[in-house]
């Protein structure tokens, strides 16, 4: 079992940053991946960033590539993403998600394997 808890979410004007964290408990492994995902208001949940549990390998969606960046901290056993010049469609409800094992990281939602609860990210233009 691996339980995800977020943070980190709140609401921001168009051009600033924020950063999300993620911890993480429970049994990881090098061959977990870990993601985020959102969710916009009437759109189906997309995927935004990922990152191997080890190495330095990252995806990211190219809607964010460029302004946001994943990163872990494995002694921490914390994911984050850093957002950068936020724009108004940025604006969605974040989930941390984790992946026990897979080959890509292109992720689809029936890849992940655990779920946080989310964390909302409005961004006011």
């Amino acid at each position: 079992q691996v339980q995800l808890v977020e943070s980190g979410g709140g609401l921001v004007q168009a051009g600033d940053s924020l950063r999300l964290s993620c911890a993480v408990s429970g049994r990881t492994s090098q061959a977990n991946t870990m993601a985020w995902f959102r969710q916009a208001p009437g759109k189906e949940r997309e995927f935004v960033a990922a990152i191997k549990w080890t190495g330095s390998s990252t995806y990211y969606a190219d809607s964010v590539k460029g302004r946001f960046t994943i990163s872990r901290d494995n002694a921490k056993n914390t994911l984050y993403l850093q957002m950068n010049s936020l724009k108004s469609e940025d604006t969605a409800v974040y989930y941390c998600a984790f992946q026990v094992w897979g080959a890509t990281l292109k992720l689809r939602s029936d890849d992940i394997d655990y779920w946080g609860k989310g964390t909302l990210v409005t961004v006011s233009s």
